[in-house]
This record gives C-alpha cells, sequence and structure tokens, in this order.
C-alpha cells in the first residue's frame, strides 16, 4: 500500500516530466492560455447563452448567480482554507527543488499551490454550465477548456499534478451539489416546467445556433492566443 510520501515522491516525478518545455513559443502560449483575461470572451458567450435561452430575468440572475457561487465556494476553500491549512509549496516555490523548475518570466506565484484553484474554479463552471445546457459536444469543449487551463499550471511550475487533480474533484462536487441543491431547486419555484422536444434544443430549452456560437468563440479565442504567441 503506498504511503504518503510515496505518493507525494510519484507526484513530484509525474510533475518534472510534465513541467515546461524550454520552447519559448509554448511559454508564451502557456502564459498567455493561464491568464484570466484571456477567457473573457467564452465568459461573455455564456451570459449571452443564457440571457438569450431563459425566459425571465428571475432566470437570468438565477443562472449567473450560481456560477458566481461556484466560483466563490471553489475559490474560497482552495485559497482561503486549504493553502494555508496544508501549506504546501508551490514547485515554484519548494525550497528542495525550487530551481530545477521551469518557469516563465520569473513568475512564481504565492508560496502554497494545494490545491490549485485555477483546477477548481474552471471545473466548478465546466460541470455546472455542463449539467445546464445538456450538450455532449459542449460538454466535451468545457471539460477540455478546464483541463488546458490545469496544465498550464504544471507548465508554467505552478502546481503539482496533485494539486491539480484534487482541485479538480473539489470543483466538481461543487460544480454538482450547486446544480442540484442550488440551482435546480430554486429554478422550479420561477419557472414553469416545459419539455423541449425540438431537434434544435437541448432537453432544458438551450438552442444548438446558440451553443455552437460559444464553441466558436472558445475556438478562436484558442487560435487567438496561438496567434499572440507567436507574435
Amino acid at each position: 500500500m503506498m504511503n504518503i510520501q510515496s505518493l507525494l515522491d510519484l507526484d513530484r516525478e509525474l510533475f518534472f516530466n510534465l513541467n515546461g518545455g524550454g520552447s519559448l513559443f509554448m511559454d508564451g502560449f502557456m502564459q498567455v492560455l493561464t491568464s484570466g483575461l484571456t477567457w473573457v470572451p467564452l465568459y461573455i458567450a455564456l451570459v449571452c447563452l443564457v440571457v438569450k435561452n431563459n425566459e425571465t430575468m428571475q432566470q437570468i440572475i438565477l443562472v449567473v448567480g450560481s456560477a458566481a457561487l461556484c466560483v466563490f465556494l471553489s475559490d474560497v476553500m482552495a485559497d482561503l482554507i486549504m493553502k494555508p491549512l496544508v501549506a504546501r509549496y508551490r514547485p515554484s516555490n519548494d525550497p528542495e527543488i525550487k530551481y530545477l523548475v521551469h518557469v516563465v518570466n520569473a513568475f512564481r506565484g504565492g508560496d502554497y499551490g494545494f490545491f490549485s484553484a485555477h483546477a477548481s474554479n474552471t471545473m466548478s463552471l465546466a460541470v455546472f454550465f455542463c449539467l445546464l445546457v445538456r450538450n455532449k459536444t459542449f460538454n466535451l469543449f468545457m471539460i477540455c477548456w478546464s483541463l488546458v487551463n490545469c496544465y498550464t499550471r504544471i507548465y508554467l511550475g505552478l502546481h503539482y499534478p496533485l494539486d491539480i487533480v484534487c482541485g479538480l474533484a473539489w470543483g466538481a462536487l461543487v460544480g454538482v451539489v450547486v446544480y442540484y441543491l442550488f440551482y435546480a431547486k430554486i429554478y422550479k419555484r420561477v419557472s414553469v416546467k416545459i419539455t423541449y422536444v425540438s431537434s434544435q434544443y437541448t432537453s432544458t430549452g438551450y438552442s444548438l445556433l446558440d451553443i455552437n456560437i460559444v464553441l466558436n468563440v472558445l475556438t478562436l479565442t484558442l487560435v487567438a492566443a496561438l496567434v499572440l504567441s507567436l507574435i
């Protein structure tokens, strides 16, 4: 049976296999992708999707408020509770290995990294919107978006894989709990139950055309990040 130290040693070994690569292009690409500002177009597209596919302001506020609650719960647990409680150094700040870690532009982040707020925040949003929209292609894109964000954190030397895995687990749990115990319960009170049978809408009433717009925005954002990395 693997003990804690063996797990941490394996985690460190896996980290070094995934951290950096010495490519200036990849350094720039990862920096762009890890920035929250890069994904503002996606957030705007998601808000537009919600506005266009809900009938009342109450419903819109409920969705936006639920998404905000996902981020709040995942971020508070990661940054305000777990990081100071566990106090596990980020690879970039770990006294034993910090000078062996590939970092970009000397950015090392805060002292502690367990667990990743990037992982928990993005996965909580991804899971919540997957449950909300109920479209397989949309689900795939949103989960991949979260995982791409996660990889940037390892590449940039800011998190161990275990930081990421635990962040993803917490984020997924938050997304599910917020959807079923908060959003779904309140939605039943403020909405008339409608069954959608059109092939142009998902089972929860979201237009496939509007979903495709979100997917196009996400794709174009990735392309823009790629172009910025080449400049």
